[in-house]
């Protein structure tokens, strides 16, 4: 074999051997246990990032040790192909986002192969062909028959100059990301999915752990995002009283405004309601004031989401109208506020700026009236600043408020409906936070929604023997609004029911649809006949699933949402997509950057920069080299847009997919960030060279030794013990997925070896780098297999990727000798060697007849022998 380590011809070799073998292609055996792994599906945007590598090596690592372990193990790829990024990139290169797409794919699965991932390909997926999608258009139908699926009104952002709907995400400071117009609400119909029927069942298998559904093997920290992104409040709902009038004549609303909460007991603190800009009773009073409409269509500009309502200014104005307190009577006077959202509950709230950090600051801002109505033993209340303890509920008491006075949290809310409810404006309530799935998209590149609008006969579905409704992916966007508006080819159609001219419908479906079910679609990849079938009965539920944090709540939650519809269609039998989630780390590197006084931040690459170091060697800024411009220094996620991006092809290049693949596990426990560190990559290459260098020096030795270990001496079964002590912490290692230290037990066993010079033990060696390689093999294919195959273990063993998981022999474990530290007066003056059995006794006189106590003890005798079992020897003098 070569001497050398030449990652480059090792790596295409061994990719070669698996490729020829199709080594990687499984099927349903029902002889073994079945392990289904993942890891969730990436966009295909033109290049792998590390984070990427880190994501797929822990999926990897634990393909290729399960199925040592006799597992039969799927790992899949595909391809979260639709998009709003191919849609950009199109306009930016006047091409087809579909050509776009299936170049990068391409490209991607290139660098994928390249790094050695044991991926099924018969597999592969990509949620843009319409092989995919027309299953997305199928279960659609299926969710519209069984009231699932409903169209109505949404309200979304639209560019007047574009004259498309934007995004969130496309709208900056309130203006279109492309045109720079102001942007408008418009509601518009589009079609929802009914995922607030599941609130309960979704909520409970995270909050519940009587739950038989209860996730038990999620992080705690996404079962709690899950948890409050459904948030299920218990309050009262009840109304204000009023006589505002529209201009028929009617009340508006007849004569209430309701509200909820979850603070019912301070209801005599309100001073003001308030509403969203699209409530009735604004646009009532904006008819008659302008600046009040001005206000509104401000508020319209603004965002959609609780998210962004958090963090922009909250802004009010006065409506002129009053609404009439349930309890006293008293005149509430209405405000719109730009917080409001008319989705979210009635779209009103009521303000108690005594006990609401929001409204506290609202009433400051407006001059509104605060008044305290909840005390706290010890504690006074002031106008000044928000107090924590003005909100608290757990250790108030109602003040200021009537029959309601001296009444606790509890008490008090149900006080409250029970008066309420007396006068028939309200009762106990239970609320959730979660809203209705939304999934119509007025983008191009997406699934179509498969329905047809007739004049005569309205919406109507599109039959499913028509399916799928196929994409054209010739378009290309330029920022006029959805291209198969113009699309005559797909637009015009006979309808299904009367066969008259009809139009398609033209909105996409929201990606996410596509990513809530691509993992059953692994499991029945070429069924053309059904959604899904055999294969999701055998593979599912998953037993890992492995992505990054920030998908925790949308994509799970639907995913989530999903299979239970799935479930309840009778497509499936089980009620929980995954049973395993580890969330990985995200992958940091330093970036140096400037911020101009007039300008957001300008990031350079490291070379374009002279860095600065402190007296540790550790980075702490730098200057630009072309200026001499002071530069900030931080350790940040690594991107392409802060210039601190590693190109996993390039390192590949370099050092070898196995480098890279090893110094992304070792570097940090899975669920933990990793910092990016050069050296660190350089050292992960050291250390495979040394393997290699190992194997090649003694590659005669290992080739002809023999497995009779009743034949070593002390050195050859030390050798051994240590081997099987430290492939016992390895393999419990894998189990709890800590690969970072999986890898450091390699790394110990190779010191192990190195460093054992007793001759004529081959056999402990070829028995330790054996379990070497089986260790390594995982993190590390390529130099594990190649090593494996040229000193002659697959003779024996069989080739690797199928080899046994080494057991660990509890016989080796058993020392003949123990050594002791050796302690005079409790000071440690050296060590001695026993037998394993020897009794107190032995050990005593061991330990009198030893060197170090006739030195240190000048001759006397000892008045106390103090024996610590496998530890140590104490003798006092």
């Amino acid at each position: 074999m070569n001497d050398k380590y030449a990652p480059s011809e090792i790596e295409a070799a061994a990719r070669q051997y698996w490729n020829s073998r199709d080594a990687y292609r499984v099927g349903e055996d029902q002889s073994k246990p079945k392990f289904y792994a993942c890891s969730m599906l990436p966009y295909p945007s033109g290049k792998l990032h590390m984070g990427h590598v880190r994501n797929y090596t822990i999926n990897d690592m634990l393909t290729r040790q399960l199925r040592m372990k006799g597992y039969n193990v799927l790992m899949p790829m595909g391809w979260d192909a639709f998009g709003l990024p191919a849609e950009n990139a199109a306009m930016k290169n006047k091409v087809p986002p579909a050509k776009w797409t299936y170049e990068n794919i391409a490209y991607m699965k290139s660098q994928m192969q390249a790094m050695g991932l044991a991926i099924d390909w018969s597999r592969e997926i990509a949620t843009c062909t319409p092989e995919y999608y027309k299953w997305n258009q199928w279960l659609f139908l299926k969710m519209l028959e069984a009231g699932i699926a409903e169209r109505r009104t949404q309200v979304v952002n639209w560019d007047p100059v574009d004259q498309t709907v934007l995004a969130n995400e496309q709208v900056v400071d309130g203006k279109g990301w492309r045109s720079g117009a102001v942007v408008e609400k418009r509601e518009i119909p589009g079609y929802y999915l009914n995922i607030t029927k599941y609130a309960d069942e979704l909520l409970s298998a995270v909050a519940n752990p009587e739950d038989k559904s209860y996730l038990s093997g999620w992080p705690e920290r996404v079962r709690l995002m899950q948890e409050n992104w459904i948030g299920k409040s218990e309050g009262v709902r009840f109304a204000f009283p009023h006589e505002i009038k529209g201009a028929d004549g009617a009340l508006i609303q007849d004569g209430k405004l309701y509200v909820f909460t979850t603070r019912a007991d301070t209801i005599m603190g309100v001073t003001f309601c308030a509403v969203a800009p699209e409530h009735p009773l604004a646009s009532h009073a904006a008819a008659s004031q302008p600046e009040l409409a001005a206000f509104i269509e401000e508020c319209k500009r603004g965002g959609t989401t609780e998210a962004e309502l958090a963090t922009q200014e909250k802004k009010g104005q006065r409506t002129g109208l009053f609404v009439t307190h349930p309890l006293t009577g008293a005149q509430v006077e209405v405000w719109v506020g730009n917080y409001v959202l008319m989705s979210y509950g009635d779209g009103a709230v009521m303000g108690v700026p005594a006990h609401d950090e929001r409204d506290f600051a609202f009433a400051k801002k407006y001059g509104i009236e605060i008044k305290q109505v909840i005390a706290v033993d010890g504690a006074t209340f002031s106008l000044d600043a928000w107090a924590e303890w003005y909100g608290d509920k757990l250790k108030a008491v109602c003040v200021n408020s009537g029959e309601l006075d001296g009444l606790g949290h509890k008490a008090a809310v149900s006080k409250v409906a029970e008066l309420v409810g007396a006068k028939g404006l309200g009762e106990k309530k239970t609320t959730w936070r979660l809203r209705d799935w939304g999934i119509s998209r007025q983008r191009y590149w997406g699934t179509p929604i498969p329905i047809i609008h007739c004049d005569d006969c309205g919406s109507v579905p599109v039959p499913a023997k028509d399916l799928p409704v196929v994409l054209p992916e010739e378009c290309i966007p330029d920022g006029s609004g959805n291209p198969l508006n113009k699309h005559a080819g797909f637009l015009n159609v006979g309808c299904p029911s009367c066969g008259k001219p009809a139009k398609r419908e033209t909105d996409t479906m929201d990606t996410f649809v596509d990513s809530s079910w691509y993992f059953m679609r692994y499991c029945d990849a070429q069924n053309g006949e059904a959604m899904v079938g055999e294969g999701s009965q055998y593979w599912m539920p998953m037993d890992q699933y492995i992505g990054g944090i920030e998908h925790a709540i949308l994509h799970l939650l639907y995913a989530r949402f999903w299979t239970k519809v799935m479930r309840d269609l009778k497509l499936i039998s089980f009620d929980e997509p995954f049973k395993n989630l580890l969330t990985q780390g995200m992958v940091l590197k330093g970036a140096f950057s400037h911020k101009p006084a007039d300008a957001g931040k300008n990031y350079y690459w490291e070379h374009e920069v002279n860095v600065q170091t402190n007296e540790h060697g550790q980075v702490i800024g730098g200057t630009l080299k072309t200026d001499g411009t002071p530069l900030e220094y931080e350790m940040t996620t690594m991107s392409k847009s802060k210039n601190n991006g590693v190109d996993p092809q390039e390192l590949i290049n370099q050092y070898g997919a196995d480098t890279a693949r090893l110094f992304v596990m070792f570097a940090s426990p899975p669920e933990q960030t990793l910092e990016w560190n050069d050296a660190g990559v350089e050292g992960a290459h050291r250390f495979l060279k040394r393997v290699w260098g190992f194997g090649a020096k003694h590659a005669a030795a290992i080739q002809a030794a023999g497995t009779d270990f009743a034949a070593l001496s002390g050195e050859g079964k030390a050798l051994r013990r240590e081997v099987h002590m430290v492939l016992k912490q390895v393999s419990y290692d894998y189990e709890r997925m800590q690969y970072n230290t999986v890898v450091s037990g390699g790394m110990k066993l190779l010191n192990a070896l190195e460093g054992f010079k007793a001759a004529g033990q081959d056999a402990a060696v070829r028995e330790g780098f054996s379990v070497l390689l089986r260790v390594l093999y995982p993190a590390c294919p390529h130099i594990a297999h190649t090593l494996w195959q040229e000193l002659g273990f697959a003779a024996e063993l069989g080739d690797l990727l199928d080899a046994p998981w080494p057991a660990v022999d509890e016989a080796a474990l058993v020392q003949d000798e123990i050594e002791l530290m050796l302690q005079v007066n409790g000071k440690l003056r050296g060590a001695i060697k026993v037998p394993a059995a020897a009794d107190k006794a032995a050990i005593e006189a061991a330990a009198l007849a030893s060197e170090d106590f006739a030195k240190f003890s000048e001759g006397k005798a000892p008045k106390k022998v103090i024996i610590v079992p496998g530890r140590l020897v104490n003798l006092v003098v």
